[in-house]
């Protein structure tokens, strides 16, 4: 079966990456936390909180990884948090070289590696470390339901591009 025609698997890896990069890997509501909830939405670059029902100074808080993995460095979860950081410096590589494959797409296509199963392989990677630290979130005490939506995304988009019919 083919998911995509050969003469779009550029054009798709492209987007693929760019859509990767907008789609929250990962989204936890969690409810009776200190007599309130919590909302996270991960995105792959930086993460909103939402809170209500609880007395702290800030209701919504947006955060890059590297400054979220600070303020859990002394928690159980921080490997989760280090594995987002990792997943996201994978996908800064996938999203690095579709603009660089989008603005160069001849020489990028005539080199040694097929680009469209270099950015399939990345988004996979990528896809790999985010369930990794899903699964850490869970399995660290993190309270709440994770929905890694991103992460399917990652795992769909490296599929379709690792498996189409390229033609010379």
């Amino acid at each position: 079966m083919v998911w995509v025609r050969s003469e779009y698997a550029g054009a798709l890896s492209v987007i693929s990456a760019w859509l990767c990069a907008l789609i929250p890997w990962n989204v936890t509501y969690s409810s009776g936390v200190a007599g309130g909830s919590l909302l996270f939405v991960r995105f792959p670059f930086f993460q909103v909180r939402y809170a209500w029902g609880i007395d702290i100074a800030q209701r919504v808080a947006i955060s890059n990884p590297v400054s979220a993995l600070s303020l859990q460095a002394s928690q159980s979860i921080a490997v989760a948090y280090q594995a987002w950081v990792v997943g996201a410096a994978v996908l800064a590589i996938a999203v690095l070289f579709s603009f660089v494959y989008y603005a160069r797409e001849a020489e990028v296509e005539a080199g040694p590696l097929d680009p469209v199963r270099l950015m399939g392989g990345l988004l996979g990677l990528t896809g790999v470390i985010l369930s990794a630290a899903t699964y850490l979130l869970v399995t660290r005490g993190f309270p709440g339901i994770p929905l890694p939506l991103g992460v399917l995304v990652c795992f769909v988009l490296s599929g379709v591009l690792l498996t189409v019919e390229r033609t010379e």
